[in-house]
């Protein structure tokens, strides 16, 4: 087999690092270079490298590959030749189509690449040989690797067979969620066309679906640019019933196979932001590196917003308008396009949908260029053009951590005191992260940070209890008092929050600890009264159960004796009529025997 011209026979030294031949399992083995023979793993096919091929994909058994091949014994008699033909073949890797060995050998070359595979009879042509091949005989095949297309089975069961034809950009596939812009071109078997986009293509969300089942099935297997060829049974096409002609389709016959060209031209990631389908974010352009907003972030957007019958009632950074500056997880806007901001990267371009609990809810709101009326659904389009993201701990010295603490911390208590008790955790949270159990102080700062760790867990602690989170409550007291074993306000939260897990018991222990220490706490007596209190109702349930418990326990008791004196007075009964017969037989045996009238009253009565 000829080697291309203008290749050069070593293209070697420049990809001295590439992977290992595919399908070899000896360990750490090198690449082979161009001349170089090896056994592909214990298969006993050997492999000489003769040209070296383009990337580093390799096909996989059931795809399509185009290739040349010369067979010779090894004598150099040659028995089969595409080259003579002048024809390449095309085969599918894993059915043996040529022979199976040789299936084993093409999985491991690369587009382009030409090498020399040596093939024990068992997996040549066989024991007893063919034609021009004897009996017993290794065979060799000079193959070239001209192209393969990928054979993907969507559906898993045959019903949707995917063949690659031109491979896609990056990594990235299309979501449920997503929007996609797809080409596509549907033939029946005999090759009526029935269906063809545009020129442009078509856009439709995945989730939604497109004219038959497969169509987004497929879509979502599939890269930027990709085309393939799919072959769609009958139960991913139109079914039994087909499909009668509209404005998109031709009539579709019952039972019909479908072959359907798609290329996905592109598609525009949606996002659930807020996790309950009540804000998306649909992606225009992606922004620049992998860095987001996030919460506590100094962002600066601009956009539009409309409702959705597309009256626009605000504009920020629009026609040579101002843009809007905020720190987002700070309430200064509403909440939907506070979410979403937060998870955008600068220069990312997006449409957010916010549903009405995350936007203005149910009241009439004005804004600069229309009302909002009420439960309005909102979009907004969005282009974030700068964020400054809040210092981390590890960008902080420490006296810039404990004073970035003391901040939060104070921030936490506006809004606790405001009612607003989810933020104000997450401030305390923030709060405790920069002067976290992880972080290095001084001896003179240490007492410091830890009071302030303290704190935060205690308030952080208060907001648990508001929000009903009492095992919140309860983990964040006993870090406490892990520190601080007699703190008052620990043992206080802890013990409200146990009462709220009817743990009466520890709650009792808690209260009985504190008041060791502030025998007067007003505080500790009222919540040691609301557990006496609660003890003395539970005491009463528990006895009132326990009442009822015996009393039934009681009358089944009762029940049953008189049931087993009933069955007892029925066996006496019985047993006395069979002794008394028995009696009355003797005496009709043996006249001679006189009765005892005495000994069998006696004796009945016993039975009895």
């Amino acid at each position: 087999m000829g080697v291309e011209k203008g290749t050069r026979d070593s293209d070697s030294e420049h990809e001295e690092d590439l992977d290992e031949e595919p399908g070899e399992v000896i360990e750490s083995a090198p690449p082979l270079k161009v001349g170089e023979e090896r056994e592909l793993g214990n298969s006993g096919i050997r492999k000489k490298l003769l040209k070296r091929g383009l990337g580093w994909e390799t096909p996989e058994f059931n795809d399509e590959v185009t290739v040349h091949y010369v067979g010779t014994l090894p004598d150099g008699t040659k028995f089969d030749s595409t080259r003579d033909r002048d024809s390449s073949v095309i085969m599918k890797l894993g059915q043996g189509e040529v022979v199976a060995g040789l299936d084993h050998g093409i999985i491991t070359m690369k587009k382009g690449e030409c090498a020399l595979f040596t093939l024990p009879p068992e997996l040549g042509l066989g024991v007893a040989g063919r034609d021009a091949v004897p009996t017993n005989s290794f065979v060799r095949y000079e193959v070239e690797l001209v192209s393969w297309i990928k054979v993907v089975d969507v559906s898993k069961d045959g019903g949707i067979i995917k063949k690659i034809v031109e491979n896609g950009e990056k990594h990235e596939r299309p979501g449920d969620l997503d929007e996609v812009l797809v080409k596509y071109q549907v033939a029946l078997a005999d090759g009526t066309i029935v269906a063809k986009t545009l020129e442009e293509g078509i856009e439709f969300y995945v989730k939604d679906g497109h004219l038959c089942p497969a169509l987004p099935k497929a879509t979502m297997t599939m890269k930027r640019g990709e085309k393939v060829k799919l072959v769609v049974q009958p139960q991913y096409a139109f079914g039994q019933e087909g499909k009668d002609a509209s404005d998109a389709i031709c009539p579709v016959p019952p039972n019909s196979t479908l072959y359907i060209d798609l290329e996905l031209t592109s598609f525009k990631p949606v996002i659930d932001v807020t996790g309950d389908a009540k804000v998306f974010k649909k992606i225009l352009k992606e922004g620049e590196g992998s860095l987001v907003a996030n919460e506590g972030a100094t962002v600066t957007i601009s956009y539009t917003a409309r409702l959705e019958d597309g009256t626009v009632f605000e504009r920020k950074g629009i026609d040579d308008g101002q843009p809007l500056q905020f720190i987002t997880d700070e309430e200064q806007v509403i909440a939907g396009l506070d979410r979403a901001v937060a998870t955008m990267k600068k220069g990312e371009h997006a449409i957010l949908t916010v549903k009405p609990e995350y936007g203005f809810g149910n009241i009439e709101t004005k804004r600069d260029l229309a009302i909002v009326p009420p439960s309005s659904s909102l979009v907004y389009e969005v282009e974030m053009l700068d964020f400054i993201k809040e210092k981390t701990p590890w960008e902080m010295n420490n006296q810039e951590k404990i004073k970035a603490a003391e901040r939060k911390k104070e921030e936490g208590n506006l809004l606790f005191k405001s009612g607003k008790y989810l933020r104000a955790g997450k401030k305390y949270d923030k709060a405790a992260s920069y002067v976290g159990e992880e972080e290095v102080f001084g001896d003179d700062e240490q007492k410091l940070v830890t009071a302030m760790r303290v704190t935060c867990w205690l308030n952080k602690a208060a907001c648990s209890l508001k929000l009903n989170d009492f095992q919140g409550a309860i983990k964040l007291c006993s870090k406490v008092l892990d520190i601080e074993f007699y703190n008052i306000k620990a043992l206080y939260r802890r013990a409200q929050a146990l009462i709220q897990t009817t743990d009466l018991v520890s709650a009792d222990m808690d209260i009985k600890k504190a008041l060791e220490v502030d025998p007067q706490n007003r505080e500790m007596k009222l919540i040691q009264k609301t557990l006496k209190q609660l003890q003395a109702e539970s005491n009463k349930r528990d006895a009132k159960l326990y009442s009822n418990m015996f009393a039934d326990m009681t009358r089944q008791t009762s029940a049953i004796t008189k049931k087993l004196k009933v069955e007892r007075a029925d066996d006496d009964m019985k047993n006395g009529e069979a002794v008394a017969m028995e009696m009355e037989m003797e005496n009709v045996a043996d006249s001679s025997y006189p009765p005892d009238n005495g000994k069998a009253v006696d004796s009945c009565q016993h039975l009895c």
